[in-house]
């Protein structure tokens, strides 16, 4: 593989330090050299990619992805996919998130055993476009919690594999282990988009936590969880659950604990569908000025409060905002760091270093993954403008004119549309 030279960027480089004009040289899947100043780097027989002052920066990391998810109003719609079409779909959005300048996807839940698993294991032998994944369970939920569809009369599927009491979590934990995921999902808490339980439920017992981390460990796996409620989210930092969820009910108890744990949890607020269904949801039935719009405007004014208590005690904090609903679609993902910034009161700054650097240490590669540093792997988006004045540019995949995975180009339109600039202002 050549070696390939950006000369000329902006590079905001992932740190939180200010943007400098620079050149990076990528040799292999790496980084390899870094200049502070435009011109400053020359390589033989290396490809020249003229960045011209647009920005280069760390590709985005999907911190709380459900790429088997598509186009869903209600849960039941997932588990009425059948596997072969489902399969399709996952195939797709993973090729969008790349499309959109995600490089890597740190798994949530899958909806049905095998197919993050699956999905994960094509893009990593070359055989399908997507970002660098780490594969999750389903979420493994109790009856009556997030994701059991079912009716005594009637029985449904849905995106949840439902587990009750020690034996049949550890049995369901130890099946999914047993087909290759890396992350265990659990959910501790209702939802307020469930039928049954609403988000200020905490459903899972302690002992079911603890017997799902246990095992989860046993096996080397990473366990997340969904956990709107206070309750819940003590639960989960109490069993040692790795990435906590929504949150936004946590109380100053709960914050004290999540605090405590900072340097071992990562959290992540997943705004997207709750912003989508208040305020872009009615076309699929959700009205602003129901009851259930009521409680998501509550549910993002605590996610604020929340969240900016959270991000001032160094908690770790994630992008996501489960995309693949219908008022989430996949593609959009890169909305949460305008969320991020318009409703949780963070700077552009802070926001793209949660889609980055703190999304690389999510993935197991903080030392490695998420930044512009000389021997990190070249993850790498060049765009036209300036993220830091403009989070919207990297929302649109046109803005993306290069999209670099370990250091092969996935895309590069770069010297084109410095063409149809010059064709243009003649």
């Amino acid at each position: 593989m050549k070696p390939i030279l950006f000369r000329g960027a902006n590079v905001w480089d992932g740190s939180g330090a200010p943007t400098f004009p620079g050149d990076v040289l990528v040799e292999g899947s790496r980084i390899k050299t870094i200049a502070r100043s435009p011109g400053g780097l020359t390589a033989d027989g290396a490809t020249i990619i003229e960045a011209h002052g647009r920005t280069l920066m760390p590709g985005l990391v999907e911190g709380h992805a459900h790429i088997s998810f598509g186009g869903a109003v209600n849960d039941s719609d997932l588990g009425n996919i059948p596997p072969e079409e489902h399969v399709l779909l996952t195939m797709r959005n993973a090729k969008t998130l790349l499309d959109h300048g995600f490089t890597s996807a740190y798994s949530a839940a899958t909806s049905k055993l095998r197919l993050d698993v699956v999905i994960r294991n094509e893009i990593n032998g070359g055989r399908l476009p997507g970002p660098r994944m780490r594969a999750a369970s389903p979420e493994i939920t109790v009856t009556g919690g997030l994701g059991d569809e079912r009716k005594a009369h009637m029985y449904y599927e849905s995106f949840g594999m439902i587990a009750d009491g020690k034996e049949e979590i550890t049995k369901a934990i130890r099946l999914c282990c047993r087909e290759g995921v890396d992350n265990i999902k659990v959910n501790i808490s209702g939802d307020d988009l469930s039928p049954a339980a609403h988000g200020g439920l905490t459903v899972m017992s302690e002992e079911e936590v603890q017997t799902a981390v246990r095992v989860a460990r046993d096996f080397g796996k990473k366990v997340n969880c969904h956990a709107r409620a206070a309750a819940a989210v003590k639960r989960a930092v109490r069993c040692g659950v790795d990435v906590i969820y929504h949150c936004e009910s946590a109380d100053e108890e709960a914050i004290d604990m999540l605090e405590s744990a900072k340097d071992r949890i990562f959290v992540g607020p997943a705004i997207g569908i709750i912003y989508g269904t208040l305020y872009e949801g009615e076309a699929f039935g959700f009205h602003r000025d129901s009851e259930l719009g009521r409680t998501m405007q509550r549910v993002i004014d605590t996610t604020a409060a929340v969240y900016t208590e959270l991000r001032k005690r160094g908690v770790r904090i994630l992008i996501g905002g489960d995309y693949g609903f219908a008022q989430t679609p996949q593609g959009d993902n890169a909305r949460d760091l305008k969320h991020f910034v318009d409703l949780l009161g963070f700077s552009p700054n802070e926001a793209l270093q949660c889609g980055t650097r703190i999304g690389g240490q999510v993935m197991g590669l903080g030392d490695e993954l998420g930044q512009i540093k000389e021997g990190y792997l070249a993850d790498l988006l060049l765009v036209d403008g300036d993220p830091l004045e403009d989070l919207d540019l990297v929302v649109h995949e046109k803005n993306l004119h290069v999209i670099m995975k370990e250091g092969s180009l996935y895309k590069d339109i770069s010297a084109a549309k410095i063409v149809e600039h010059t064709v243009a202002a003649d």
